[in-house]
């Protein structure tokens, strides 16, 4: 088939993917602009006045009310006005989001009456349900006026029903002005006895109860709201055609750049494009994917696999220069860079052995980026060692203050097991980044909880020195791979959550270099441990 027939089928494809993104996008616009301009339903209304009703019976007051009600405006999408019954305004959500107010739908307004519903229990004795009804009455005044008090306060109320229906108040904090009912006798409790006496002789008497209840505690409950929803010949908004025409423009500006870059970029400067790529790509490169034919296109993706390979082989060195030196870096940096805003902020002081301390870690840091640059640039690992005398229990100690607050951050204990002093003979900068990237990579694999130790051990002529955490664990497939360059065991970690995979590698070089071995056993869900031994004597 010929280069021309391709582009033409492409862009038909490309005009009927645009119609049916197209017609979608207006079905999908319609069906939400008709959703919104549905009036309330019952579940909006049922929600709106459930939770306003909520707040009134746990708070005792409708003060602090409007948070909820702009709330409930933004989730329902209503304008909501509420006010008594006596047209005492409380709220507006077109006032609380900053418009003017808007005419109010004909709909009737919805009451709302925070005030208990009793619960007596069936079967009572009439004088045991009005001496009942009368201690809710006054159990009610003095529950109203504590969770009033807190929320006036700033505190958080919470209410369930109690026994008889009057709300029990729980707050996250009790102010000094508002203290808890104590359950001392209401003075009131023997006139309401007297207004609830004739419901002995009615009938239903809960009927009777629940009304002189709601007329003793009126001047106390919160008064009844009436909740207006909607606005006033409020028109539905047509429907927007932006978006629609945005997407059809969009389509077919795409359309016609293809075709351009098709007629402009491949078919005229295709033989010197083939001609250019082969000069750019010529090597023992493999091709990266298969050609077939022998037509114009098939010359430039053999040219292009070329000069891809060229360009991606670039790219990987320097790639893998850059993750060497942030893997090697970050830490260390970071723990320079804290010290120093510390010094500047004067939280702590720039005592002599603090500098030699910064000082010594900036050298360090320095000698890894030299040694980083030549194991990129040469490919081959080569590392220079300084060997001293180190007591490897200060060396792990060192290494488990530098990573302190890391394991606090993280909430992991970061424990070091060594009874007695053991001495080799190393360079104490290598060991410490052996170290440092057992512990890191220990407390990025522990959740919070977990415990990673640091042990040591003298075996005979051997120091063993063992980072164990309690983490994620490392599969049996995975173990073999651990210690190539440049593998991760999870292979969605990036740069800025788990390194280039190189860490490893070299703690195996520079243990190695040492006349040691370093060993890994895991368990996935139990745990990791890395064993490095080193000889005790001379190195």
């Amino acid at each position: 088939m010929s280069f021309r027939l391709r582009v033409l089928g492409l862009l038909m494809v490309v005009a009927l993917a645009a119609t049916a993104a197209t017609a979608w996008l207006t079905l999908k616009q319609a069906n939400r602009q008709v959703r919104e301009t549905a009036t309330a339903g019952r579940q909006e209304v049922a929600r709106i006045t459930g939770e306003l009703r909520a707040y009134g019976y746990a708070h005792g007051t409708w003060e602090g009310l409007s948070p909820t009600v702009a709330e409930l405006a933004r989730d329902t999408g209503q304008r909501i006005r509420v006010a008594t019954e006596t047209d005492v305004l409380l709220a507006d959500s077109d006032a609380l989001a900053g418009r003017a107010p808007r005419a109010l739908s004909g709909r009737p307004a919805v009451l709302v009456d925070a005030r208990p519903v009793l619960s007596v229990p069936e079967g009572k004795v009439p004088r045991m349900s009005l001496k009942q009804t009368a201690a809710a009455i006054s159990d009610y005044r003095a529950t109203v006026a504590y969770a009033a008090c807190l929320t006036r306060a700033g505190a958080e109320v919470t209410a369930r029903p109690g026994a008889t229906g009057v709300p029990r108040i729980s707050t996250d904090r009790r102010p000094a002005q508002c203290p808890e009912p104590t359950g001392t006798a209401d003075p009131r409790i023997q006139q309401d006895l007297d207004a609830l006496r004739p419901c002995e002789s009615e009938q239903p008497i809960a009927a009777c109860l629940q009304r002189v209840f709601n007329e003793r505690v009126g001047a106390t409950a919160p008064p009844r709201l009436e909740i207006r929803l909607g606005v006033r010949d409020e028109s539905p908004p047509a429907l927007a055609a932006a978006p629609t025409v945005a997407v059809a423009v969009g389509v077919a500006l795409a359309v016609i750049l293809g075709a351009l870059l098709l007629s402009r970029a491949v078919l005229r400067p295709v033989r010197a494009l083939t001609l250019a790529a082969k000069g750019l790509g010529e090597g023992d490169l493999a091709r990266r994917v298969p050609v077939l034919g022998r037509d114009e296109i098939a010359q430039l993706g053999g040219a292009f696999n070329r000069m891809a390979d060229s360009l991606q082989a670039g790219e990987e060195r320097q790639r893998r220069l850059t993750g060497d030196i942030a893997h090697e870096l970050r830490t260390p940096l970071a723990n320079l860079r804290g010290y120093l805003e510390a010094l500047r902020d004067g939280v702590v002081e720039p005592t002599p052995d603090l500098l030699a301390s910064l000082h010594e870690e900036a050298l360090l840091q320095q000698r890894v980026v030299d040694d980083l640059q030549d194991l990129a640039l040469a490919e081959a690992g080569t590392l220079t060692y300084h060997p001293v005398a180190v007591d490897l229990r200060d060396l792990l100690e060192a290494g488990r203050t530098a990573h302190r607050a890391q394991a606090e951050a993280a909430g992991v204990a970061l424990e070091l097991q060594a009874p007695g002093p053991v001495i080799v003979t190393a360079d104490p900068d290598r060991l410490r980044q052996v170290v440092g990237n057992l512990v890191g990579n220990a407390l990025r694999a522990t959740a919070a909880g977990g415990t990673v130790t640091l042990a040591l051990d003298l075996r005979g002529e051997l120091a063993v020195v063992e980072v164990r955490d309690t983490g994620k664990g490392i599969s049996a497939e995975d173990l073999p791979c651990l210690f190539d360059r440049f593998w991760r065991a999870d292979a969605s970690r990036g740069r800025a959550t788990g390194g280039s995979g190189l860490g490893l590698s070299i703690a195996r070089q520079i243990v190695t270099d040492h006349r040691g071995t370093i060993e890994v056993r895991s368990e996935v869900g139990v745990g990791t441990a890395f064993t490095v031994t080193l000889p005790s004597g001379a190195r």
